[in-house]
C-alpha cells in the first residue's frame, strides 16, 4: 500500500512540474501584442460602445488618470505593486497600458482598491 502512495506522490510531483499557465489574450491577441499595438488598431478590438467613446476623444481626466497610472508604475521598484491612483472616474475604459496598477475607484463613502490583472 505505501509503495503505491509513494508511486502516487512522485506522478504528483511530476505532474505540478509540468503545470503551465494560461496565456492571457484579449479576442485572439496576447498580451505583447495588445501592449505594442497603436491605439488605432486597439480600438477595432473593443466593443462598439467603446469604440464610439475613443474615437470620440478622451477628456482630461481620463487623460490625467492615465499620466498619474504611468508616473506611479515608473516610480515602484520592480516586481512590486505600484502605489495606489486615487480617482472617482468609474466608467473609465481599460486600456492595455494601465495592466498592473492599482486604482482606489470612490464610491462616494470610500475608496475601493482595485488592481488590474490581465
Amino acid at each position: 500500500l505505501s509503495r503505491f502512495i509513494m508511486e502516487d506522490n512522485t506522478a504528483a510531483a511530476a505532474l505540478k512540474k509540468k503545470r503551465t499557465f494560461r496565456k492571457f489574450t484579449f479576442r485572439g491577441v496576447d498580451l505583447d501584442a495588445l501592449l505594442s499595438m497603436k491605439m488605432d488598431t486597439l480600438v477595432e478590438l473593443y466593443t462598439c460602445r467603446m469604440r464610439r467613446r475613443l474615437h470620440r476623444g478622451t477628456k482630461r481626466k481620463h487623460n490625467t488618470l492615465i499620466t498619474k497610472l504611468r508616473k506611479s508604475k515608473k516610480e515602484c521598484l520592480p516586481n512590486e505593486k505600484p502605489d495606489c491612483v486615487k480617482t472617482h472616474l468609474r466608467n473609465t475604459v481599460i486600456i492595455p497600458e494601465m495592466i498592473g496598477s492599482v486604482i482606489g475607484v470612490y464610491n462616494g463613502k470610500v475608496f475601493n482598491q482595485v488592481e488590474i490583472k490581465p
